[in-house]
């Protein structure tokens, strides 16, 4: 019989890459990479995104991790942000009118540090320009000329109404209670002439009752006067006060006029900050003062803090638009926060501690996030699209929304914000986005897909050779030989899974760069062999192989039984997968099928307890209704099987295996052994076509370690479908292994090709009417079937003819 497994060889096991092509002897000579590589679909797709003004088109870039994405946004949004304009310039400062709603004010890019610097030292000058300007001769003087016209002004007053209250009789004196009408008597003194004493209290009441009321009727007259006199001082008094006070703004805006309009001529195209200007004015005329009183005392205790500017943001006038990064995505770090002051056990705050946020910082410009992060952080994707719906966005604290009791604390003026923003995830998170946020394809509307994997071409391989220049040099390494270099490339491919496909994760490739010179460096090598490549992706993966050492030491020691010699029915070496972090290895395992006498069907033991996944039962029904095909087209499938992953206590899926366990249901119908040093992989349909499963170098290699520590037999080998050829990247002692002809790898396009090489036995042609072959795999499979039926048949007559009957029964009643 020939067998119609088609054997590969060494060289279709792993695709090399011939080092002359690299047309170099060392990366030294190559020219750095200088585009992205790999990538033509993200690459349009980002930079589409970036060109579009529009509302709403923000960007989601979406791909497995390592692939660059992240490095490729940063690239192209600091290339582009750097050929923009810079954006204005951002300040808070105090508003006089309600401190409570500190002002924003835009500055052309470049003007707000220079606006607080000015400011700064404005008010410094000022300090003295102030006082100096109050401590004049002449200011002094037209301060005494009013004081004194006042207090002559009073005294004339005051004189008139104690003039008119001696031609009353009465005397005016001031008390601390105030003025007071004292009536006077007529007395000559010692030399005969008259003078006005003090009428004392017995001789007020030992007047008539009439000079009393009289008396008392004059003062009641005099106090009236007295007192409109008073209010005529004070209004006086209010006049001088505000004359002074007149006089010393005057002497106050005189004296900072020219300072003012210098900064009124730098800064005042800018309107609002003009109006701010003129506002500032009122307010240092209005507290002068503090001026003087600060100029004179050095100890600094006067608070000049409203008169200061907060540089919320500030831009590099020739240095583009922001491009801003933000890796930790919490809310206080986009939306910017209040900073609090610990005083006394009080916490204190004002617009001089209101710091920007990344929005804030990328105003104008790109911001860039990490999408998970941006989720994983309370209310940070709620604030986002809160400030792409409204465009604005002003700085609040948490507490102010959640908080049990509502706390004063400043509300800053909002500002527009106007910032192209570019979402890094993973496709999980994309979807879930998608189905879950119905705003979402509002806000991105431009997704930028970035592949896992690219041709093999010879240009790209190429490139990754100047992708390994560009590394080397960034980070130190040694130059890399071209049969490193080649090296490097095969491992890209075996990362990619396929021989025409190179892997575009190069966090990961750059890491092997990285740890290739480090090991030619511990030997002093002057540059980078392929020795060196090949030692760090052993080393990696010894690093990380403790659980895979484990489980091979099990299948050693015959913990966990495999036998790879002989033939056995019922029982074949299947492949296994097991993964973890980066880490992934393949070891085989024992299945075995037992067929017998009824009507149950086919039974996974691991689906009946549960252990099974959804996709390793869909293998098995397909199984099913593959033998219902072949064997159940002019009669009933009389069949109970069972079917077991034997010593398997973690669980399994995927259908990686429904080929192996047909085989194995296979061999038990037709009571054919197979051989059991041959490991089977494949997945199958129902018309029994082989179809191409995952993880084929880890499965070859596994099972290869297995039979090398046994010892290789040179009849060893795994069975792959035949679309799995072109994933072949095995490990260098795998394909000397073929080429030796000590291990050996067959393809198969079908259940009939596979288990001919399994058996050794033909697999059998249907004929015309519907039977196979009596020395065939389905020959003696029907044969088996058939005789079931007959039995099933013949017991269930049996049963009939020992059943009593009806008259029996009427009888035995």
């Amino acid at each position: 019989m020939k067998i119609r497994a088609r054997k590969l060889t060494a060289a279709q096991a792993r695709r090399k890459t011939d080092p002359k092509v690299l047309r170099c002897s060392s990366s030294a000579e190559l020219e750095g990479l200088t585009h992205f590589i790999g990538q033509e679909r993200a690459v349009k797709s980002i930079d589409f995104g970036l060109a579009v003004k529009s509302t709403g088109y923000n960007v989601f870039i979406v791909g497995a991790q390592g692939s660059g994405r992240t490095s490729y946004a940063l690239k192209s949004v600091r290339e582009k942000a750097a050929r923009m304009p810079a954006p204005s310039d951002w300040i808070y400062v105090n508003n006089f009118d309600e401190p409570a709603k500190p002002l924003a004010i835009d500055l052309p890019a470049g003007q707000a540090k220079k606006a607080e610097e000015d400011f700064t030292k404005l008010i410094e000058e000022l300090k003295s320009v102030i006082s100096g300007a109050f401590e004049k001769s002449s200011y002094e003087d037209a301060k005494a000329q009013e004081i004194s016209s006042f207090q002559d002004q009073i005294s004339k007053m005051m004189n008139h109404v104690r003039e008119e209250a001696e031609k009353d009789g009465f005397l005016v004196k001031r008390t601390p209670q105030g003025f007071v009408n004292i009536p006077l008597k007529i007395v000559k003194n010692g030399k005969g002439k008259k003078e006005f004493k003090e009428l004392q209290t017995d001789e007020f009441e030992a007047l008539p009752r009439k000079e009393q009321k009289r008396l008392k009727s004059v003062s009641d007259a005099l106090t009236s006067k007295t007192l409109e006199v008073l209010r005529q001082i004070r209004e006086k008094e209010r006049a001088l006060k505000a004359k002074l006070s007149d006089m010393e703004a005057e002497i106050c805006r005189t004296a900072i006029g020219p300072y003012l309009d210098e900064i009124r001529e730098k800064y005042g195209q800018t309107k609002k900050f003009a109006q701010w200007i003129d506002s500032l004015e009122r307010q240092i005329v209005a507290n002068h003062t503090l001026f003087i009183a600060a100029a004179r005392d050095e100890s600094g205790e006067v608070d000049f803090t409203p008169y200061k500017i907060n540089v919320f943001v500030g831009n590099d006038p020739k240095g583009g638009a922001p491009a801003v990064w933000e890796t930790n995505p919490t809310f206080y770090n986009i939306a910017g926060k209040m900073e609090y002051e610990s005083r006394q056990g009080y916490y204190y705050t004002d617009f001089t501690r209101i710091v920007s946020g990344a929005l804030h910082r990328a105003n104008g410009g790109y911001l860039i996030l990490d999408a998970e992060e941006l989720l994983r952080n309370f209310m940070s994707y709620d604030l986002l699209k809160r400030v792409l719906r409204s465009g604005l966005l002003t700085v609040e604290n948490l507490s102010d929304q959640y908080s049990v009791m509502p706390i004063t604390t400043p509300r800053p003026e909002a500002i527009p914000i106007k910032t192209k923003v570019i979402l890094v995830g993973s496709y999980y998170i994309y979807y879930l986005l998608r189905e879950y946020d119905p705003d979402f394809p509002k806000f991105f509307k431009t997704v930028a897909e970035f592949d896992y994997e690219m041709p093999r071409t010879p240009e790209n391989e190429w490139d990754m050779a100047r992708f390994v220049k560009t590394t080397a040099e960034q980070d130190g390494c040694l130059p890399f030989n071209k049969k490193a270099l080649a090296e490097l490339i095969e491992w890209a491919s075996r990362l990619a899974d396929d021989q025409n496909k190179l892997s575009t994760q190069f966090n990961r490739l750059k890491e092997y760069v990285v740890e290739s010179s480090a090991w030619a460096l511990s030997e002093g090598a002057k540059s980078v062999d392929r020795k060196h490549v090949l030692r760090a992706i052993q080393e990696k993966r010894y690093r990380s192989s403790q659980t895979e050492e484990k489980i091979r030491a099990a299948f050693a020691e015959d913990i966990i039984r495999i036998d790879t010699d002989g033939a056995v029915v019922g029982q074949i070496n299947g492949l296994a997968v097991v993964s973890f972090a980066e880490v992934s290895f393949g070891h085989p395992a024992r299945i075995t099928a037992n067929t017998f006498m009824g009507q149950e069907g086919v039974i996974n033991i691991e689906r009946e307890i549960l252990m099974a996944g959804p996709i390793h039962n869909k293998g098995l029904l397909t199984l099913s209704s593959y033998l219902g095909r072949v064997y159940a087209q002019d009669m009933p499938l009389t069949l109970s099987a069972r079917l077991s992953f034997e010593q398997n206590y973690g669980g399994i899926d995927g259908d990686s295996a429904s080929s192996t366990e047909l085989y194995c249901l296979l061999s038990s119908l037709a009571d054919v052994p197979i051989a059991q040093n041959i490991a089977v992989t494949g997945s199958v349909d129902q018309f029994g076509n082989i179809q191409p499963i995952g993880g084929v170098n880890e499965k070859i290699e596994g099972f290869f370690s297995y039979c090398l520590a046994r010892g290789l037999t040179g009849s060893q080998g795994v069975l792959i479908p035949w679309q799995n050829e072109r994933h072949l990247m095995l490990n260098h002692d795998v394909v000397e292994a073929i080429r030796r002809k000590q291990f050996h790898i067959w393809s198969v396009k079908t259940i009939d090709e596979g288990i001919e090489l399994l058996t050794g036995c033909p697999a059998g042609k249907r004929r015309a009417d519907g039977t196979y072959p009596e020395d065939s795999i389905h020959g003696r499979a029907m044969a088996k079937l058939k005789r079931w039926i007959e039995k099933s048949a013949a017991l269930s007559r049996g049963q009939k003819g020992n059943a009593p009957s009806a008259v029996s029964r009427e009888r035995k009643q």
